[in-house]
């Protein structure tokens, strides 16, 4: 007889999924991701939702970061040319506006754990984390 996991909420969402809307936006750092969280009304907590790390990366870069977040079940790709709007920060010359996205559940612990690990991995790699979305399904 085998145990089988019952779910007691909703289901992780497919960060391809193009019905996730923006709940939460951050893109000032010295905001605590607490206060962040706390402000958002469309923030599901019980959910789990697309962790979006917005960087600039050099272009010569981007292979050595994908392989570094892939390690912990990040995917990095491109920003497409209508998600610059919502950016957080103009790319200098150069740079390769790029995601770090992962499904998780969000808290204040991870978030803040996450973003100093983005802005960490940007600056070694010459560049610069702009901040964090999460998407979650409307």
């Amino acid at each position: 007889m085998g145990l089988r996991a019952r779910s007691t909420g909703p289901a992780a969402p497919d960060w391809d999924d193009s019905d996730l809307t923006v709940v939460v936006s951050a893109f000032d750092e010295t905001e605590a991701a607490s206060a962040v969280l706390a402000r958002s009304p469309d923030w599901v907590e019980a959910g789990a939702a697309v962790l979006r790390h917005h960087l600039l990366l050099p272009p010569g870069s981007t292979e050595r970061a994908a392989e570094l977040l892939e390690q912990d079940g990040w995917r990095l790709r491109a920003a497409a040319e209508p998600e610059l709007a919502g950016f957080g920060a103009e790319p200098a010359a150069g740079a390769e506006p790029l995601f770090a996205e992962r499904v998780q559940k969000l808290d204040a612990l991870h978030c803040s754990q996450e973003s100093s690990r983005m802005a960490g991995l940007a600056q070694r790699l010459g560049g610069r984390a702009v901040g964090w979305v999460a998407l979650q399904k409307p």
